[in-house]
């Protein structure tokens, strides 16, 4: 019974922590990448391609790790699938710190 306990103190202290966020100027620097086709600010010119300036931070990162999981797929899959391969978790934290930030 003990270590039920324990277990579940552990569990909610984890689940309680907040996420690490990224950094953003950092996240500035990576997105160079990534200006092609969302723009410099984030604002795409190229209508097909979505405007990720102030989208909120937690959905960029989920976004970007759907598809260097491959779990994306339609539209602009293909050219995010290889994009985001290239990326560590720092990348897409900084990077969605960057973005939800302008």
């Amino acid at each position: 019974m003990r270590k039920l306990a324990i277990a579940a103190l552990l569990t909610s202290a984890t689940l309680a922590t907040p996420a690490i966020a990224g950094d953003a100027a950092a996240g500035k620097t990576k997105a160079v990448i990534c200006a092609a086709c969302h723009g410099p600010a984030g604002v795409a010119a190229i209508p097909t391609y979505p405007n990720i300036a102030g989208q909120n931070e937690q959905y960029i990162k989920l976004a970007i790790k759907a598809y260097k999981n491959g779990e994306r797929k339609g539209g602009q899959a293909a050219i995010m699938t290889g994009i985001a391969g290239s990326l560590s978790d720092a990348d897409i934290d900084n990077l969605a710190a960057y973005y939800s930030g302008l």
